[in-house]
C-alpha cells in the first residue's frame, strides 16, 4: 500500500474529490476482480514500484495544477506520481462503467488499468481529476493485470499534449515514469509474450466520465444510480444549464451531441484516427481519451485504421468517425431515455451532432483551403475531389495541405503538381497528373474570385494545417531510446509539438514523410490495443 505524503513541494495541490463524496461507492474494501453493482466507482490503492524513475512531465500541464519545475523534478512528484506514496487529500478509486466495443455490449468494463488519485482545484477554480494510467490491478482487470509498458505510456503522455497544442480538446498527460519493473506483454497477440520496462502515466482532465458509465447502470435497470450520476455530472461539469430537471437534461445531452461533433472536425482536420471509439472511450465533455492504438493519416487514406483488432471490419477508420461519433451518441440517448420517457425529444437533440458537424466541416474545409467561407454547392464538388485526389495521389495529408498555402493563385500547374509529387509515397500516373491539373485550375479560379492578399491567405491556412504531428514513426524512434534509458528524444517531441503550426529552425525531420523502413515495422503503421 502506497505511504502518506505531504510533501512541501506538492502540497498547492488542493484536493476536494467530489466525486467519491457525493455519488454511491462500492462497499467491498477488498481488491479483486468481480462485478459491481449500484455503485459509481470502488476504492483502490494504487500498487508501489520497485524503483520510480521520471521519464518527462508537461510543464503546460504542470503550471495548470500550480507545480513548480521543482516540485516536478522532485523525489516526491516521482514517487507520488508512480503510485508510491498518496498525498494528504488523495482518495483513490477506479470508476465502474460499461459500454460497445465494436458494436457489441460487452457489459462492465471499468477502469480496469486506471486509478484516479483525487479530484485537484487549482488557483483558478478549475477541476481536475488525477488519474494513474499502469499503476496496477482494480476490481475491474477482469483477467488483466493492470500494468501499462514504457511504449504505450509514451505515446499516450506525448499525443495528449501534442492534441492539446493542435487545439483539439483532450484529456491531457502531466508525467510518464518508469517503474523500475518489467511487465510481460503480447504486443501482437501472437502467443509470443515478451519483458518490457513498465511504467506509469499521470492523465489530466475535468472529468473522466463516458458514455458508458451510463449505459451501466441503463442496462442494469439501475435508475436511482443512474439519476444521480447524471445529476452530479450536470451540477459539477455543466452548472450553467441550472438545477437538473428533464428539460436540462436535453440541454445537457445537447451539449454533449455538440462538443462531441466539433472533436471529430478537429480530428479529421489534422488526421488524427483515434482507432478505438467503442462509447466506453467517448468522453461526455467532449475530450479525446484514451490514446492506444491511434495514428495519423500519412498517405490520404479514409479507410485506414491503426488499429490491428479492427483490420478486417475497419469500423473505426478515419472516414467512419463522424458516423460513429453519431451511433455512440445514440447508444448513450438510449441510455437516459429512462429519465426523459420519450424518444422524440431525444431524437430530436441528435440532430445537434450533425448540425453542428456539418457547419463546423465546412468553415474547416474552407479554412485549410484558405477561403473566407465555405462556399456551399461548388466547395462541396471541390472538397470531394481533392479527396479522391489525394487518395489516388498517395499524398501526405499534413504536407500536402502545409504547402498548398505557399502556393500562389497565378502559380503555373506544374508547380502544384510538383508539390503533390513531393508530398506523395508513389510516382505520379499520367492519369494522376490529369486529375491535379482540372482540380488546381478550379482552385485557382475560386481563389482568384476571392482576391485574397497571398499572405493573409498563406497566414490563415498555417494556423490551422499543422507542419508537425505525433507520426507513429516518430513516437516509436523516441520510444526506442527510451527503452536504452535516453530519454532525450521524447522531450525534444515534446518540445516541437509545443508550437505545431510554427516551423522551427533545425526541426525538419519532424515535418517528413514517413520513411519507407517505417511502413510496415511495428509501432509505426497499425497498433495492437495493448500498444
Amino acid at each position: 500500500m502506497p505511504t502518506q505524503s505531504n510533501s512541501n513541494l506538492l502540497d498547492t495541490l488542493n484536493f476536494d474529490n467530489r466525486f467519491v463524496h457525493d455519488l454511491p461507492g462500492d462497499p467491498e474494501p477488498d481488491n479483486y476482480r468481480r462485478q459491481v453493482y449500484q455503485s459509481c466507482y470502488s476504492r483502490v490503492q494504487p500498487k508501489p514500484v520497485k524503483a520510480p524513475r521520471l521519464v518527462a512531465y508537461s510543464k503546460e500541464m504542470a503550471e495548470q495544477l500550480n507545480l513548480s519545475e521543482a516540485a516536478c523534478q522532485s523525489a516526491a512528484f516521482c514517487q507520488t506520481f508512480a503510485g508510491n506514496q498518496l498525498l494528504d487529500g488523495m482518495d483513490p478509486y477506479a470508476m465502474n462503467y460499461g459500454g460497445q466495443q465494436f458494436g457489441h455490449w460487452a457489459g462492465q468494463l471499468g477502469d480496469g488499468r486506471a486509478i484516479n488519485l483525487g479530484e485537484v482545484v487549482n488557483q483558478q477554480g478549475q477541476r481536475w481529476t488525477l488519474q494513474l494510467k499502469g499503476a496496477g490491478p482494480t476490481p475491474y482487470s477482469r483477467s488483466a493485470d493492470g500494468l501499462a509498458v514504457l511504449r504505450s505510456s509514451i505515446r499516450e503522455f506525448l499525443c495528449s499534449e501534442a492534441m492539446y497544442h493542435l487545439g483539439v480538446p483532450t484529456t491531457r498527460a502531466l508525467s510518464v515514469i518508469l517503474t523500475g519493473e518489467q511487465v510481460v506483454r503480447d504486443m501482437f497477440y501472437d502467443g509470443n509474450p515478451q519483458l518490457e520496462p513498465g511504467a506509469v502515466v499521470c492523465r489530466v482532465a475535468p472529468s473522466f466520465i463516458r458514455f458508458g458509465n451510463f449505459q451501466l447502470f441503463t442496462s442494469r435497470d439501475d435508475l436511482e444510480t443512474l439519476k444521480q450520476l447524471v445529476d452530479f455530472c450536470i451540477k459539477t461539469d455543466f452548472p450553467y444549464l441550472g438545477p437538473p430537471s428533464k428539460a436540462v437534461y436535453l440541454q445537457w445531452f445537447a451539449e454533449i451531441c455538440r462538443t462531441t461533433a466539433e472533436m471529430i472536425v478537429h480530428w479529421q482536420r489534422v488526421g488524427f484516427v483515434h482507432g478505438v471509439m467503442n462509447t466506453d472511450n467517448m468522453s461526455i465533455l467532449g475530450l479525446t481519451i484514451d490514446y492506444g492504438p491511434y495514428g495519423w493519416l500519412e498517405n490520404y487514406d479514409p479507410d485506414w485504421t491503426p488499429n490491428t483488432t479492427d483490420a478486417q471490419g475497419r469500423r473505426y477508420r478515419f472516414g467512419n468517425q463522424p458516423k460513429i461519433a453519431y451511433w455512440n451518441l445514440v447508444q448513450l440517448a438510449n441510455a437516459l431515455y429512462p429519465l426523459i420517457l420519450k424518444a422524440e425529444p431525444l431524437q430530436e437533440t441528435l440532430t445537434v451532432f450533425t448540425t453542428t458537424f456539418e457547419q463546423t466541416w465546412r468553415q474547416t474545409m474552407a479554412n485549410k483551403l484558405g477561403f473566407k467561407a465555405f462556399a456551399p454547392g461548388s466547395d462541396e464538388t471541390l472538397t470531394a475531389e481533392l479527396a479522391t485526389l489525394l487518395q489516388t495521389a498517395e499524398a501526405d495529408m499534413t504536407l500536402f495541405y502545409r504547402g498548398l498555402a505557399a502556393i500562389e493563385a497565378d502559380d503555373a500547374v506544374a508547380v502544384f503538381q510538383a508539390h503533390l509529387q513531393e508530398c506523395s509515397y508513389e510516382p505520379l500516373s499520367p492519369e494522376t497528373q490529369a486529375l491535379a491539373e482540372t482540380w488546381f485550375k478550379t482552385y485557382q479560379t475560386r481563389l482568384q474570385g476571392e482576391n485574397r492578399p497571398q499572405t493573409e491567405r498563406q497566414q490563415a491556412m498555417n494556423a490551422v494545417n499543422p507542419i508537425y504531428v505525433l507520426r507513429n514513426y516518430l513516437a516509436q524512434q523516441a520510444i526506442d531510446l527510451a527503452e536504452q534509458d535516453d530519454f532525450s528524444e521524447v522531450w525534444e517531441l515534446l518540445e516541437v509539438l509545443r508550437h505545431p503550426y510554427t516551423e522551427q529552425a533545425g526541426k525538419q525531420r519532424f515535418a517528413e514523410k514517413r520513411p519507407d523502413w517505417a511502413k510496415q515495422r511495428a509501432g509505426c503503421s497499425m497498433l495492437s490495443c495493448s500498444s
